[in-house]
């Protein structure tokens, strides 16, 4: 029935002069998120795309749908630029559409075609009301519009209109890296920086015997539900070592500092990995107020360990905004698993809440923080996931 899913694209159009640049990225993105299904050409024209389907375009729009850069999608019939043929594709569009009221809009960007948009929209309703009896006219809320554009490459008529994620091609923006937990938070903030172009890496700091097996796997789950939304499809996971943080941070005369010291460690490594891997910045899932080491005074003095920017994608939306997030992209129902991570298996009972640099500087002088971070980076293994498997 549908030939072709029109794909559009918005953003991209206010690049300018890089216009191109990111127009040959979503089409290297749209080329790896379909590869392995059956489809036809694939034809970039003046702000559309074209692709050519064999008789699956829900199961391809499904996976488009998927793709940072693109605003919607719909499947098309494509007709000559003849009155009959286009007369025939409403008609066609129409038997195939559910409702009782209708209109039709015409665009026509091809002003050499002799029928203008109004007179062309005109004698497509009389001919789809001579044709179904039972259809009315709604010109103001109809249950469905055929919709027909008329470009130089022929008329492309369709009904469906399918809302994608929009945002910039994945990869435009350069890599970061994601602090990833296996809580709610962090794979949401990792989705909203893929949104805006970022290239997306992840670091987790897994804590065994003091957190499972399970933990981890968890996490792993949570990469492969975002490999999706990445450049090409893939997601690298870096799960570093951090049960000797642990263990230093447990044997401590702070008690109260001890989630502000291990974050500055998270952080202190995953600088030294993302400056290692190549990349740009540091994402987390942090939400300003949320928890005691994300005051505006916590954070004040966990940033202090690095310059590296710090992307914080999800500081201003409260707690129910976020897992209404969660539950859009996926990631929700494998969050809310009850396999504790290292955030929450030593949090202390009275976590200080305003923290001062002098005093977590005073308290890491107990510590051999550099001999620790060399440690946990010497055994960070990476994981590489791939849509729905580990490569």
């Amino acid at each position: 029935m549908y030939p072709l899913l029109l794909v559009r694209y918005g953003e991209l159009s206010l690049k300018g002069r890089n216009r191109r640049v990111f127009e040959d990225l979503l089409l290297a993105n749209i080329r790896a998120s379909i590869a392995h299904l059956p489809h036809g050409r694939i034809i970039k024209t003046f702000g559309r795309i074209y692709l050519e389907t064999k008789d699956n375009w829900e199961e391809l729009a499904a996976r488009l749908q998927r793709v940072f850069g693109i605003v919607s999608i719909s499947p098309v019939l494509r007709r000559d630029l003849d009155l009959e043929e286009i007369k025939e594709g409403a008609k066609l569009v129409t038997e195939d559409t559910p409702g009782k009221t209708f209109k039709v809009e015409t665009r026509r960007a091809n002003k050499q075609f002799p029928v203008s948009s109004p007179e062309l929209s005109r004698i497509l309703g009389g001919h789809l009301l001579r044709s179904f009896p039972h259809l009315k006219v709604d010109v103001h809320n109809p249950d469905f519009v055929v919709k027909v554009e008329v470009r130089s490459e022929g008329a492309f008529i369709y009904s469906q209109v399918l809302p994608c994620l929009g945002g910039l091609p994945a990869g435009s923006a350069g890599k970061g890296l994601l602090l990833l937990s296996g809580g709610i938070d962090s794979p949401v903030a990792g989705f909203l920086s893929m949104k805006r172009g970022v290239n997306l890496e992840g670091v987790h700091f897994h804590s065994y015997p003091f957190t499972s097996q399970q933990s981890k796997e968890k996490v792993l789950d949570l990469a492969r539900l975002l490999a999706p939304y990445n450049a090409g499809g893939r997601f690298k996971l870096w799960v570093a070592h951090f049960t000797e943080v642990q263990k230093a941070l447990a044997k401590g005369s702070y008690p109260s500092l001890s989630i502000t010291l291990m974050r500055r460690f998270m952080l202190r490594i995953a600088a030294r990995l993302a400056q290692r891997e190549g990349a740009l910045a540091l994402v987390t899932g942090d939400s300003l107020g949320q928890v005691a080491s994300q005051t505006m005074e916590s954070i004040h003095t966990i940033n202090a360990v690095t310059n590296m920017p710090i992307y914080r994608p999800l500081i201003g939306l409260d707690k129910q905004e976020i897992v209404e997030l969660a539950v859009k992209i996926g990631t929700y129902e494998t969050s809310i698993l009850p396999y504790e991570d290292c955030c929450t298996v030593f949090v202390p009972k009275n976590p200080a809440t305003r923290p001062t640099i002098q005093q977590v500087e005073r308290a890491e002088e107990e510590l051999d923080v550099e001999g620790l971070m060399e440690e946990a980076l010497a055994k960070t293994e990476l994981v590489e996931l791939h849509r729905d498997k580990i490569l």
